[in-house]
């Protein structure tokens, strides 16, 4: 089995462009898609267009869950919000906030029991990510019956075996290689490369063996139109993979 797993798209329809492209090119039919698909100054109703044209296997993540409520309570103050249409918004609703695929690949978009925490990573003094520690992994991952984990929402990528040979993996982000954590407790990701990310996994001999893929596109158009929105970090970020 290989399948590619997306995730983080935030909206940025010409990075999600240049990694279908890819997953095209290489060979690879089967896509899965672990959330947070339309969120952000860039171009959500397309991204939303291209994506259910699609139809890949895909889950809610916390921005997903957080647009369809400010939706329903007729909030539109955010620019992707008031562009969406109720056949958007059904769309991420209709999404899961986990998936079982293939009977042993499990899907969550942050960690197994919660949309909207750092899972394989955790934030530090210095207000930056590094890798948790193992035991806090292998902690969330308690009761999952499945063979391979496939978790986002952080943007970093990251492989991690656990010690009874379960794997989990984060495929990054294909639209938002960094941004700043909310206040109170401030953060900020960089992942260093404006390339959009993804994950191929594929099973060999019993065993998945994944990797994590970097795809060049031109950022400069999004990251133009975040500025144009008064989105400076989102801007820096799209453009360079650093916050500034």
């Amino acid at each position: 089995m290989r399948f590619a797993a997306i995730a983080d798209i935030h909206g940025n329809s010409d990075a999600l462009a240049a990694v279908l492209k890819d997953i095209a090119a290489l060979g690879i039919d089967e896509v899965v898609n672990l959330g947070d698909h339309l969120s952000g100054p860039l171009e959500p109703v397309r991204t939303a267009e291209m994506l259910m044209a699609r139809d890949f296997p895909s889950i809610r993540g916390d921005q997903d869950r957080h647009m369809i409520d400010l939706y329903r309570a007729g909030d539109t103050g955010r620019s992707d919000v008031r562009a969406l249409d109720q056949v958007h918004v059904g769309w991420l609703a209709a999404q899961p906030a986990t998936l079982i695929y293939h009977d042993d690949v499990f899907l969550c978009h942050a960690a197994p029991d919660d949309d909207a925490v750092f899972w394989l990573d955790e934030v530090t003094a210095y207000g930056t990510l590094r890798q948790s520690p193992l035991a806090r992994i292998e902690a969330r991952a308690a009761g999952i019956d499945a063979s391979l984990i496939l978790c986002g929402h952080s943007h970093i990528p990251r492989i991690v075996r656990l010690s009874d040979g379960r794997l989990v993996v984060n495929p990054g982000s294909v639209g938002l290689p960094g941004y700043r954590g909310r206040p109170p407790h401030g953060y900020h990701v960089e992942t260093g490369t404006p390339d959009a990310c993804y994950a191929i996994a594929e099973q060999r001999l019993g065993r998945w063996s994944p990797t994590i893929r970097y795809v060049p596109y031109d950022p400069a158009p999004m990251a133009a139109l975040a500025r144009r929105k008064g989105m400076h970090d989102w801007a820096n970020a799209i453009a360079t993979g650093w916050v500034g």
